[in-house]
């Protein structure tokens, strides 16, 4: 492990190189990097992954957000808003019409057309849980022209606008056409946007470091920004996102200054700089994230529904978020899958998490479903604090009941790539991962991706579920909030039968800045325009 000393020393010689090499740079170039202002911050974890459709990993969803930008989005009413268009919906709630505001560029100084628009829209169409329920009842996407779209549905869906323009998993990123042409099954290899940010790909290193740029040619909205809605005024040159694996050394270059904005703080750690005045803790948002746990459903033994059942029985939120927090302040068990904050957070049939671990019903649905000791791949992340001890408590009590557990140890970002992959566990594939989500991102069956089961169309772990489907359409055609609310309660229901998923329970991960960083944003998804630098 790098020591903070060893830090400290490295950054020591790369100023002393950078000062060399200012010294030979004209006077008006060194007036204007001195001028120039920078936001240094560490996320909660490296940047590998560029396709923000392709992947639901936070911080590629955070890169979305620097460099592209959206046709509507939910303010902190989660209300949609006109983004990159406004709208018009015909009296048969069949036809949405929009209409590009002025002055939309791409970073390549192309002007952004209905054309680029469709083409984007369709990919993120084939691997969105909401958007492949959209796309089932889409009779027509065109542009009949540079400025307009015209969705034309078979039949009503109400929450289409609710869909497409939450803010998480996943935001129908705009693309250029020739970049949205990509299949939805392959990476994109060119990252332009005409978002507030330009990604600098020459000073990009995968998992490192990552530099935006401000784009001067981005014409924000004059509304106030709220959330993903509004202006997104940048009042800053360059964001540059750090890696820093080791939370002791973030924590440390916090205080010393050496960065500006930690995502994710510690809670063991919190007291290092509590006391420090050039520094600020705070909760990001109020609503938090949960905590789950996903089986992959294509393989053995989680193919076998009993088993399942015995790796949930086995679970217990109460011990998974006390190691995971410490403190109880910023944790809550909750065994609603649509959060227990949220209009749907019903907790029915969850009394098998909430309750407390049963050991002895989970060795007997294993004796049952005649558990034969196949090995469980657990994937544990190393390097993002929130990830790092569920999956020990996790095969501790798996253990306990009965599994065979192999976990394996990686980083988040082989974490991310490798739980894509659908190969047998012989052939490097995997049966379990936990993740995190924010509960704004799970909190209605099309926005929450775990309930999807359409088998390969899934989400990682694929569950082939047609009842769930059913049940989803049926939320689509609910007349109202009540009828919407009780087919919520039958998918809560079939999830904790079924096991899509373990919901483990609800908590928040404070985020801290330097007193020098103000006006910035209190939503879910952390965002660098509004954002304002003052001198130390």
């Amino acid at each position: 492990m790098l020591t903070l000393r060893t830090t400290l020393t490295n950054t020591r010689g790369l100023a002393a190189a950078l000062l060399m090499g200012t010294a030979l740079l004209a006077p008006g170039a060194l007036a204007a990097q001195e001028d120039e202002t920078t936001i240094t911050a560490v996320m909660h974890s490296g940047l590998r992954v560029l396709d923000p459709v392709i992947t639901t990993a936070h911080i590629t969803r955070n890169h979305g957000y620097m460099i592209y930008d959206v046709l509507t989005a939910v303010d902190e009413n989660f209300a949609p808003q006109p983004q990159m268009a406004d709208w018009e919906v015909s009296e048969d709630g069949l036809t949405y019409t929009f209409t590009l505001r002025d002055g939309l560029t791409f970073h390549d100084g192309a002007p952004v057309t209905g054309t680029d628009v469709v083409a984007s829209l369709s990919r993120w169409g084939k691997k969105d849980s909401g958007g492949q329920l959209i796309f089932d009842v889409t009779e027509s996407l065109e542009a009949p022209d540079d400025k307009t779209i015209v969705w034309t549905l078979t039949k009503p869906f109400a929450p289409l606008l609710d869909v497409i323009s939450k803010q998480s998993a996943v935001p129908p990123f705009i693309m250029p056409a020739r970049v949205a042409a990509t299949s939805a099954d392959e990476t994109i290899t060119e990252y332009v946007g005409s978002g507030p940010f330009v990604f600098n790909k020459a000073e990009y290193e995968p998992g490192v470091n990552v530099t935006y740029e401000k784009y001067d040619a981005y014409v924000p909205r004059d509304e106030p920004a709220s959330w993903m809605a509004g202006g997104k005024v940048v009042n800053v040159d360059k964001v540059v996102w750090t890696t820093m694996p080791d939370s002791l050394t973030a924590i440390n270059a916090l205080s010393a200054g050496e960065i500006d904005y930690l995502e994710q703080v510690q809670i063991d750690l919190m007291p290092i700089i509590a006391s420090n005045p050039d520094v600020i803790v705070e909760k990001r948002d109020e609503l938090g994230y949960v905590t789950i746990g996903r089986p992959n459903h294509l393989h053995p033994p989680f193919d076998n529904k009993l088993i399942r059942q015995a790796a949930m029985a086995a679970l217990d939120q109460e011990s998974m978020l006390a190691t995971m927090q410490g403190d109880p302040e910023y944790y809550n068990v909750c065994g609603a899958i649509f959060g227990c904050s949220t209009p749907l957070g019903d907790e029915a049939g969850s009394e098998v998490l909430t309750g407390g671990a049963n050991i002895e019903e989970a060795k007997a649905l294993l004796e049952e479903a005649g558990y034969d000791g196949t090995p469980i791949v657990l994937m544990a992340p190393t390097d993002v604090i929130s990830l790092i001890n569920q999956p020990v408590v996790a095969a501790q009590a798996l253990r306990e009941a009965g599994f065979e557990v192999d976990m394996q140890s990686m980083d988040w970002q082989s974490v991310v790539q490798r739980r894509a992959q659908q190969n047998p566990v012989s052939e490097g594939g995997w049966n379990m991962f936990f993740t995190n989500w924010m509960v704004p991102e799970v909190s209605d069956p099309l926005i929450n991706v775990m309930v999807n089961g359409r088998g390969n169309e899934a989400w990682f772990g694929w569950p082939t579920d047609p009842e769930i489907e059913e049940l989803r359409a049926e939320f689509v055609a609910a007349s109202d909030e009540a009828a919407k609310t009780a087919v919520a309660v039958k998918i809560q229901e079939h999830v904790m039968d079924n096991v899509n998923y373990v919901m483990m329970g609800e908590y928040i991960i404070p985020q801290a800045r330097r007193n020098t960083i103000d006006n910035m944003i209190p939503s879910p998804v952390p965002v660098f325009w509004n954002m304002t630098k003052s001198a130390e």
